[in-house]
């Protein structure tokens, strides 16, 4: 069942964004469109404790050419956030497969950023079918990549988050000290739960835990693109490279960038997916 939730829409162009909601056995889906509906399908998955809202600077560069879908995962932004569903990564990836289903979706190019390319890795290897090909941003390849935080604490010590809190966690996922943070995001994490907030970071962890991305990509033999701002402060940058053990995999790194280049350069993170893409999604018939 889909359901309208009166989200702007406007008919053909290529900004133009649908708002709407799936309602799946696990809970309501956020989903968001944009870009003709007969255009190569681009799935893009957000990253933890943020939203579809996070792709938004990067929709107007890839909707002329693409039908880009963005889902709120379970937990996160306009989705619910139920106590009692799982929020594993195995879990979380089979939801946004269901979604391309119930959009008629056959074949996507899948984008993750951050976490997100952990979700996106997962559905890869639930459903190749599906996912035509991948593209990874500052995705940490292993656990022996992250950068562990100044403090002890990964997070918020209560709940809600003071702001002050909320962007001393976020303040690692951009490159330069005094970045302005766009308040929406900041509201993300606020309007999470503390449950889907703490499992939904285990979740990634305990996936990396089991096998490195690498490892698992280079088995699926899924053309692969990876974008990393060269100063993430959340990932050693040098670890994309891992990601070469992936036979034909392409490495990008952007310097002058950090863990969210999507948001502090779209341009210049649009040029190499645009790229691929040309090449590898699949046009509807």
């Amino acid at each position: 069942m889909t359901v309208s939730d009166g989200g702007s829409y406007v008919n053909g162009g290529a900004e133009a964004t649908e708002s709407s909601t799936l309602s799946l056995d696990d809970g309501d889906i956020h989903v968001c469109q944009g870009g003709p509906r007969d255009a190569p399908a681009l799935l893009l998955i957000h990253g933890s404790a943020s939203s579809t809202r996070s792709w938004n600077p990067m929709v107007p560069l890839l909707t002329g050419s693409h039908r880009v879908i963005r889902i709120d995962l379970l937990g996160h932004g306009r989705s619910a956030k139920p106590a009692d569903r799982s929020y594993a990564i195995p879990d979380q990836a089979p939801r946004a497969g269901v979604a391309l289903d119930r959009l008629g979706v056959e074949h996507a190019v899948v984008v993750g950023h951050s976490s997100g390319g952990v979700v996106a890795v997962a559905l890869a290897e639930q459903r190749p079918d599906l996912v035509t090909a991948l593209a990874l941003v500052n995705t940490g390849p292993g656990l022996d990549a992250f950068i562990a935080p100044e403090s002890a604490a990964t997070g918020p010590t209560q709940w809600p988050p003071t702001d002050e809190q909320i962007r001393r966690f976020a303040s690692t996922a951009f490159s330069r000290a005094g970045y302005q943070i766009p308040p929406e995001l900041l509201d993300e994490v606020r309007c999470m739960t503390h449950h889907t907030f703490t499992t939904t970071m285990r979740a990634t962890r305990s996936y990396l835990e089991q096998r490195a991305l690498p490892d698992r990509l280079a088995v699926l033999g899924k053309p692969l693109l990876v974008i990393f701002g060269e100063d993430d402060r959340r990932w050693r940058s040098s670890s994309a490279f891992d990601y070469r053990a992936v036979p034909g995999a392409k490495v990008e790194l952007l310097p002058g960038l950090g863990h969210s280049p999507l948001l502090e350069d779209p341009p210049r993170t649009a040029a190499p997916l645009l790229a691929f893409t040309a090449i590898h999604a699949i046009r509807v018939d």
